[in-house]
């Protein structure tokens, strides 16, 4: 195709192969980019998704609820593969609260469904308390109710398809719990029983930043068991 120049030339340069080649990576990654499918709320829900099934059990009922959480493979086969939340069930015996639950898990989906940062949903859930008080489920993890609960099983589903990173404790946080916790255990008598599941120490406080009856009294100072949270900073 032939180019008419009508202005005068003031300037012109010669591309060498190395500037020609890197102008090639970047079309091929704006091409590939192009192609990378992202989680909307129009993507059409595939004929089979991948799923886990968590069992809640709680003081409040007799009967266990079960949340199932089915997850949609993005760019499947590809350098940019993702594993994203699609949509949530919630199954009981007890149909006591079943329009609400019904009522929530259609939002919760529709949010998944939209796509972006889907993780302020745990803690606008684990932020509902309810008014008659809340629990401690296994291992003295504080409650407030069985919305939150449900809210803490979508963290743990996050945490385990990597959209969310658990905050566990460095090196130090855990070799100074282990510290406090043989200190703390061989200050007791033989025989003396300790929590639940034996997990933590019996008559352990609630941490107020984890959740967990883990803070004990040692050297005049509060410290947590759980996460190393102590008083004296």
């Amino acid at each position: 195709m032939t180019i008419k120049i009508e202005q005068k030339i003031v300037d012109y340069s010669v591309r060498t192969a190395e500037e020609e080649a890197a102008r090639a990576e970047q079309e091929q990654a704006a091409r590939e980019e192009s192609n990378i499918v992202h989680m909307h709320e129009r993507l059409a829900r595939p004929e089979m998704l991948f799923g886990s099934t968590y069992k809640i059990r709680t003081p409040l009922s007799e009967h266990a609820l079960y949340v199932t959480i089915n997850d949609i493979i993005l760019n499947q086969g590809t350098p940019h593969e993702v594993r994203r939340p699609f949509e949530v069930f919630i199954n009981s015996k007890n149909m006591d609260h079943f329009q609400w639950i019904v009522a929530l898990t259609r939002i919760v989906s529709a949010v998944f469904r939209k796509g972006g940062d889907v993780t302020f949903l745990v803690e606008e859930l684990r932020s509902v308390f309810d008014p008659a008080g809340g629990y401690f489920k296994k291992g003295g993890k504080y409650m407030p109710s069985l919305v939150a609960e449900i809210g803490d099983v979508i963290h743990c589903h996050l945490v385990m398809i990597g959209m969310i990173q658990e905050e566990a404790p460095d090196e130090h946080q855990k070799r100074l719990i282990e510290e406090k916790r043989a200190q703390y255990e061989a200050s007791l008598q033989s025989g003396e029983k300790t929590g639940d599941d034996a997990s933590f120490p019996e008559g352990a406080q609630l941490c107020k930043k984890c959740n967990t009856k883990a803070m004990i009294q040692m050297d005049g100072c509060m410290t947590c068991l759980n996460c190393g949270e102590s008083k004296c900073g």
